[in-house]
């Protein structure tokens, strides 16, 4: 069945008010027509094809009925109607015996084909357009044939062969006006269609790597914890009975292991549920987020992070906040430092520590998360370097692109 999708946007209202307007304009004339001698039988046949056409193109369960022949009907009644209704009321005027030129002229086909073949070119290609053309000038000259004695048959000729002339230059210009619109729509759908794939597979890409980033939380917090835990319970069997001093020491250990480890599960849990960007700002939020890790580590911190940070936006400003928060999480559980110093200047956020360092060299340990870092800057297109050595520390550097 043919859709509205097949038919070129806009051609149908087009011929829907073309239609009724000239329904309107026709009845008026009808009474007229009807009581002049010789009657104008042309008025009268025009304003009912009009009609019926408009009734057609408005009537949905017709359209529905006859699918893809919906619209080529419409179009054959809009062209062949008016030939015909040119033939009979010229016959008619011709019995009557009057020589009213009005009732005879040849030109007035010219306005009645003038639309639908508007319509054809901008629906159909050029082969149509051709067959429609040379079937309109000819077919009006076999039609006619019968009354050749009476009419000025080669003013008819030359009225059909200009027509078509005139009629293949507009046509081919409607053409391939409608042809480029056509190929700009589907190039534009096309990359709508990519557009949409990419969303998705970006999407899909975020999903795993937020996943990704979930299990190593999950690993480096409560897996550490539970392990703890374990070997502590595993001791606390032993010494239950054999040294119960030692087995209340180690009992204590393990409660405040668990304390340890509910907490870090819960500050995991309260950062992926908050987004203090959106409450705070980036600047603020760094801050923050850098006085709680040296809280949380007893760690003494320097802060340069201006409060207001311009040039950072939606998924830049959160992908800058994540890989910090990964970066300060890898100082508090690795680094054994002392000291963290955050700072923010020319779109540059650095992070530094005096810890341990580890070889940057060397197949980065998961605990450090800098696979994952890395995945974000690429992501927003920024330049990560990382600089360390065993025992000198480490410097994590993320330039952002203006």
């Amino acid at each position: 069945m043919q859709t509205r999708q097949d038919i070129e946007p806009g051609l149908l209202p087009i011929f829907r008010l073309y239609t009724g307007v000239m329904f309107a304009l026709t009845a008026l004339g009808v009474g007229e027509a009807l009581r002049r001698e010789p009657r104008d039988y042309f008025a009268v046949f025009i304003c009912a094809i009009c009609g019926c056409l408009f009734i057609y193109l408005s009537w949905k369960p017709i359209e529905r009925w006859l699918g893809k022949r919906w619209l080529p009907i419409a179009l054959y009644v809009a062209t062949l109607g008016p030939i015909f209704a040119d033939v009979v009321s010229n016959a008619a005027v011709i019995r009557s015996g009057s020589a009213d030129p009005t009732l005879l002229d040849p030109n007035r086909l010219y306005l009645w084909m003038l639309i639908p073949m508007l319509l054809v070119s901008a629906q159909y290609g050029w082969r149509i357009l051709l067959v429609f053309n040379c079937g309109t000038a000819l077919l009006p000259l076999l039609l006619a044939l019968p009354l050749a004695y009476w009419l000025d048959y080669d003013a008819l000729i030359g009225t059909s062969l200009v027509r078509l002339l005139l009629y293949l230059i507009a046509g081919y210009v409607v053409m391939r006006i409608t042809s480029a619109s056509r190929q700009q729509r589907r190039e534009l759908a096309e990359k709508n269609a990519q557009l949409a794939r990419y969303a998705s597979t970006l999407e899909q890409l975020a999903i795993a790597r937020e996943r990704n980033r979930l299990a190593r939380e999950l690993h480096d917090t409560l897996a550490h914890t539970l392990s703890a835990v374990n070997v502590q319970l595993k001791a606390l069997d032993v010494l239950m009975e054999s040294d119960p001093a030692a087995a209340r020491a180690t009992l204590e250990q393990t409660q405040a292991l668990t304390r340890t480890g509910l907490q870090e599960a819960r500050r995991s849990l309260q950062a992926l549920r908050a987004r203090p960007i959106d409450e705070l700002g980036i600047g603020l939020a760094l801050g923050e987020l850098a006085r709680k890790a040296a809280e949380r580590a007893g760690l003494q911190l320097t802060l340069e992070v201006p409060a207001q940070i311009d040039g950072l936006e939606g998924e830049t400003s959160q992908q800058v906040y994540r890989i910090a928060e990964e970066a300060l999480n890898n100082i508090v559980r690795h680094a054994n430092a002392r000291h963290i110093a955050m700072r923010w200047a020319q779109h540059t956020l650095t992070i530094r520590d005096d810890g341990a360092g580890f070889d940057t060299s060397a197949s980065p340990n998961g605990h450090y998360g800098l696979v994952g870092m890395k995945e974000r800057a690429e992501l927003i297109n920024a330049d990560l370097k990382i600089d360390s050595a065993p025992g000198k520390g480490t410097r994590i550097q993320l330039k952002v692109k203006a």
